[in-house]
C-alpha cells in the first residue's frame, strides 16, 4: 500500500470498497460483492482454496482453541475432591488460577514471533504435544507445585490460541466472511469454556477428579494426530507482487462514460486514433452497463492460474514455512504490541472490552464455583458443572443471531454508502448487546448474594453471555477489518491486556467479596464495562477519524510486520 493511500482522509486503512452497484436488463439495480483483500491467481493462496479446505483448516484452529479453553476451565468442578484429597485451601486454588490467567497474558507476546518465523502449522503442532504432556502431569498432581506449574505452564502455551486463529480468520477469509467466522470462534470457545465444565462435573463425580485430566490428554493426543495430518500452513508469501484493486482504483476501473455519449478508439500499439463511431442511446447505454458489469465482477469472483501447480499434500504438510530474516526483526513482535495499543485508539478499545467482557466471565465462574458448594445450594461437581449450561445457552443463541447478523448490516450499510465498507458499520449491531450484558451480570450477581433459586442464577447467567459472545465477535472482527495489516502484534496486545486484567480480578476476588459483598463487586465491574462498551458510540461517530488521524502511525507499525496481506 503507497504513503498516498495510508494518508488520504477518504481512503484511511480499513475503508475499502466492498460492493459494487450494477444496472440490470430491465432498468434496475444489483451489487457484486468485492473480494477483500484481493486474492491472487496462484491456487496455493488460502484465500483460492476449495471451501472443504478451509473449512478443515478453521475446524483445527478452532477445536485447539477449545481444548485451551477447556484444559483452563474445566478445572473448577474438580476443585472440591481435589482440595479435599491433597489437602488445598481456597486461596491455592484461586491463586494458581489467577496464575494461570496471568501466564495466559505472558505468552503470546513471548511465542508469537515463533509463528511469524516459521508460519503457524509447527506451532500448532509442537504446542499440541507440549500441552498433551502437560495433561499428563495434571492427572499426577500429587502437590501445590505440581498444580502451580501445571496451570502457569498450560495457560502459557494457551495464550498462542486466542492469536493464532485471528490470524488464521485473516488469512484464509474475506471481509464479508469474518463476522460470522468469528462468531464461530467464540461460540467454539465457549464450547470450552462453558460446556467442558459440565462434562467435566460428571467425570469428576463418576470417575474422580484426575480422569478430567486424563480425557484432555487423549483429546490433546487426537489434536497432535490432526494437526500433524491434516493442517495447512496458511502464512502464504505469493501476495507481495501483486497490485492489489478495490480501493480508490476499483472507482477508475468501471469506465467512464461521456456525457456527449461518443467514445475515441485508440491503437495502442500505433497511438493512432480513429473516429468515433456513431450509436444508438440504447445499444450505448447497454454496452457502457455491460462493461462495468465484467469489470466489477472481476473483483467479485476468484481467478486461479490453472498453469501454476498445485502443491502435493506432502509439500502442503511441510512443518516449516521459514521467513527469512535476522531473529532480532522477530523478535520485536515481543514488545511490539505494547506500543501499537498505545498508540492506536482502535486497538486500546478493542483490548478493554475484550477484557473487561472476559474478567467479568472469569469472576463469575470463580464465584459460581466458590459460593454454590455452600449453603444455600450445596452444590456437587457435577451439578457446578451443569450450571455452565446456561452460558453455552446464552452463547450459542447470541451467536446465532449476530454472526449472520454482523455481516448482512455491513454489507447493507456498504451499499447504502456507495459500496464503501467501513469497519465502524459492525458496531450497529454491537451497542443493542449491551444492555443483556449487563444486566445479566448483576441479575447473576444479586440472585446468587441473595441466596435466590439456582434458576434465577443460571437465567443471569445465560443472559450475560448472550449479550458478550456477540460483543466479542464483532470487536474482534473490527480489529482484523480496521488494523489487518498488524492484526499479529494487535491481537497480541488485546490477549495480554484481557489476561492482565481477568489475573487482577480472580486474585482480588475473595478478599473483595469479604469486603464488600457480591454485589458491589459485581457493581463495580459492571459500571467499568458499561462505560467501556458504551465508547462504541465514539467509534460510530469518530471511528474513521481516528484512522486517518492515525495512518502515519498504522504505516509505521504496517512497515515492520512480515508478508501482511493489505486490503485493496
Amino acid at each position: 500500500m503507497a504513503m498516498d493511500d495510508y494518508m488520504d482522509p477518504e481512503w484511511p486503512p480499513g475503508t475499502v470498497r466492498l460492493q459494487t452497484l450494477l444496472h440490470n436488463d430491465v432498468g434496475g439495480k444489483e451489487t457484486e460483492i468485492i473480494l477483500q483483500p484481493r486474492p491472487t491467481d496462484n491456487p496455493n493462496d488460502p484465500l483460492n482454496w476449495p471451501k472443504y479446505q478451509k473449512i478443515l483448516n478453521y475446524f483445527l484452529a478452532s477445536f485447539y482453541a477449545m481444548m485451551v479453553f477447556t484444559f483452563v476451565n474445566a478445572t473448577s468442578p474438580t476443585w472440591g475432591p481435589l482440595a479435599d484429597e491433597l489437602g488445598f485451601s481456597d486461596d491455592t486454588l484461586t491463586n494458581t488460577y489467577a496464575i494461570g490467567c496471568a501466564t495466559l497474558a505472558l505468552g503470546a507476546p513471548m511465542l508469537i514471533p515463533f509463528a511469524l518465523k516459521y508460519g503457524s502449522r509447527p506451532v500448532y503442532v509442537f504446542s499440541s504435544v507440549a500441552q498433551f504432556g502437560i495433561s499428563i502431569w495434571a492427572a499426577k498432581t500429587q502437590t501445590a507445585g505440581d498444580w502451580w506449574a501445571v496451570n502457569s505452564i498450560q495457560c502459557w502455551l494457551g495464550a498462542l490460541s486466542e492469536v493464532l486463529i485471528q490470524m488464521t480468520i485473516a488469512d484464509v477469509f474475506f471481509v464479508h466472511q469474518r463476522g460470522r467466522m468469528n462468531n464461530i470462534y467464540i461460540w467454539t470457545a465457549n464450547v470450552g469454556s462453558n460446556l467442558a465444565i459440565v462434562a467435566a462435573g460428571f467425570i469428576t463425580v463418576d470417575q474422580g477428579w484426575r480422569w478430567v485430566w486424563w480425557w484432555c490428554a487423549i483429546f490433546f493426543g487426537l489434536q497432535v494426530i490432526m494437526f500433524a495430518f491434516g493442517f495447512e500452513e496458511t502464512k502464504f508469501t505469493g501476495h507481495k507482487h501483486e497490485t492489489i484493486e478495490g480501493r480508490q482504483g476499483s472507482i477508475a476501473s468501471i469506465p467512464d462514460i461521456s456525457r456527449d455519449g461518443s467514445s475515441e478508439k485508440v491503437d495502442e500499439k500505433h497511438g493512432t486514433s480513429f473516429p468515433p463511431r456513431v450509436e444508438s442511446d440504447e445499444v450505448r447505454r447497454r454496452r457502457s452497463y455491460d462493461d462495468e458489469a465484467a469489470r466489477a465482477r472481476k473483483l467479485s469472483v476468484i481467478h486461479v492460474n490453472e498453469s501454476i501447480p498445485r502443491k502435493t499434500y506432502w509439500q502442503r504438510m511441510s512443518l516449516l514455512t521459514t521467513t527469512h530474516g535476522p531473529w532480532i526483526q522477530f523478535l520485536r513482535h515481543s514488545w511490539q504490541p505494547f506500543l501499537i495499543l498505545g498508540t492506536i485508539p482502535g486497538v486500546t478499545f478493542v483490548a478493554l472490552v475484550y477484557a473487561i467482557l472476559t474478567a467479568y466471565s472469569t469472576v463469575m465462574t470463580t464465584a459460581s464455583s466458590l459460593y454454590m458448594i455452600d449453603p444455600p445450594y450445596n452444590f456437587s461437581a457435577s451439578q457446578i458443572g451443569l450450571m455452565s449450561l446456561a452460558p453455552f445457552v446464552g452463547t450459542t443463541i447470541g451467536t446465532i443471531v449476530a454472526g449472520p447478523l454482523s455481516d448482512y448490516v455491513a454489507l447493507r450499510l456498504a451499499k447504502r454508502n456507495h459500496g464503501i465498507y467501513e469497519p465502524e458499520m459492525r458496531f450497529w449491531v454491537f451497542l443493542p448487546f449491551i444492555p443483556f450484558q449487563l444486566a445479566g451480570s448483576w441479575w447473576f450477581a444479586y440472585s446468587l448474594a441473595g441466596g435466590k433459586s439456582w434458576v434465577q442464577v443460571a437465567f443471569g447467567y445465560g443472559m450475560s453471555n448472550f449479550g458478550s459472545a456477540p460483543i466479542q465477535a464483532i470487536a474482534l472482527t473490527y480489529l482484523i477489518d480496521a488494523y489487518g495489516e498488524i492484526v499479529g502484534d494487535s491481537l497480541t496486545a488485546v490477549t495480554f491486556v484481557r489476561n492482565l486484567m481477568s489475573t487482577i480480578f480472580v486474585f482480588a476476588m475473595p478478599a473483595w467479596v469479604d469486603a464488600v459483598g457480591v454485589p458491589n463487586v459485581f457493581n463495580t465491574i459492571g459500571a467499568i464495562a458499561a462505560t467501556i462498551l458504551s465508547c462504541a458510540a465514539i467509534f460510530l461517530w469518530k471511528g474513521k477519524h481516528f484512522r486517518v488521524k492515525t495512518a502515519k502511525v498504522y504505516k509505521h507499525w504496517a512497515e515492520r510486520q512480515f508478508e501482511a496481506r493489505p486490503l485493496g
